[in-house]
């Protein structure tokens, strides 16, 4: 995390958290969702702005983690700004010498290949799971063959449970927030 995020978290402990206004798709891009992008519906069904100012993506990218919940955000300052996903938390590029570097510039070591039955290619990781970028498929088939991973079937669908991650922070967030709150008991006599 920056150190000038770090200054900010002490100074202003009690910023609210931000929700559904950042989407990460499947191709590593980040997306700006404003109210209007909001409105017409959940990421990726509506992504929003395609974020292409280079300092403010490397920004993201440094100080992008999850919370103990497996909800992605980005640390803005003192304000949370949780994370769409549309897959994964990790978008995956493959390079030539099979090394893997997330879409965030970090390195990783594969664990694990999956694949599911779309014949989506997902790496793991010490970070988590993440899929591959779609250009980089023709990649892992070379690194198929040449015996370095094996893939496995996976359901996508399992992915986020299997893998500790919230797909949709905003979704979760919604909901809790239309919970019916219990009302709190009275212990003691009653007249």
């Amino acid at each position: 995390m920056d150190d000038i995020v770090k200054q900010a978290l002490a100074k202003w402990p009690n910023v609210p958290n931000c929700y559904g206004w950042l989407g990460l798709d499947a191709r590593g891009h980040w997306y700006l969702r404003d109210d209007q992008a909001q409105a017409a519906g959940p990421f990726p069904q509506s992504k929003g702005s395609l974020l292409q100012h280079e300092k403010l993506i490397e920004f993201i990218a440094r100080n992008f983690e999850p919370d103990g919940q497996g909800q992605w955000f980005f640390q803005n300052g003192p304000q949370r700004v949780y994370v769409e996903l549309e897959a994964t938390p990790w978008v995956w590029r493959i390079q030539a010498d099979f090394s893997v570097v997330s879409h965030t510039g970090s390195g990783a070591a594969v664990q694990d290949c999956l694949v599911d039955a779309q014949g989506r290619v997902y790496l793991t990781t010490a970070q988590g799971v993440g899929l591959v970028h779609t250009l980089d498929v023709p990649l892992v088939a070379e690194a198929v063959e040449a015996g370095r991973w094996l893939p496995q079937a996976v359901r996508a669908e399992d992915l986020p449970g299997r893998y500790g991650f919230v797909m949709s922070p905003s979704s979760r967030w919604a909901a809790q927030a239309q919970a019916p709150t219990k009302a709190p008991s009275v212990s003691g006599p009653h007249p």
